[in-house]
């Protein structure tokens, strides 16, 4: 239990790093860094590396084709729809409802990908 204590805390703190450095970088000016910095795939970056430790290659590139399909699915049409309503009802507000319309299409699809044992 303690190994898998201390590996939860290595990612918690690895992804925490990622997260700060953006918001620093565009709080600071740094627009290019932050948006080159926001457009690499932080999480899976540091997901997969951990994921390929633990279980291998295999899962990695099973995972990747999952997330690739996910992102089309759920991820597309969030950021479509913040782009659309951020300029008419202001930035909360489309969050929010990008992340009603990812989170559906997300549950949807992980419903779907379940039910026929995709990407196993």
């Amino acid at each position: 239990m303690l190994m898998n204590l201390k590996s939860i805390i290595i990612y918690f703190i690895t992804g925490g790093l990622f997260t700060t450095l953006i918001v620093v970088l565009e709080e600071n000016s740094f627009r290019l860094l932050s948006g080159l910095a926001t457009l690499i795939p932080v999480f899976t970056l540091v997901s997969y590396i951990f994921i390929g430790q633990a279980k291998g290659g295999l899962a990695v590139g099973q995972h990747s084709k999952f997330v690739l399909v996910g992102t089309l699915i759920s991820w597309v049409p969030y950021m479509l729809t913040v782009a659309y309503l951020a300029p008419k009802i202001g930035p909360q507000k489309a969050i929010v409802y990008g992340m009603v319309v990812f989170f559906i299409l997300a549950t949807a699809y992980i419903l779907v990908v379940g039910k026929y044992n995709l990407f196993q």
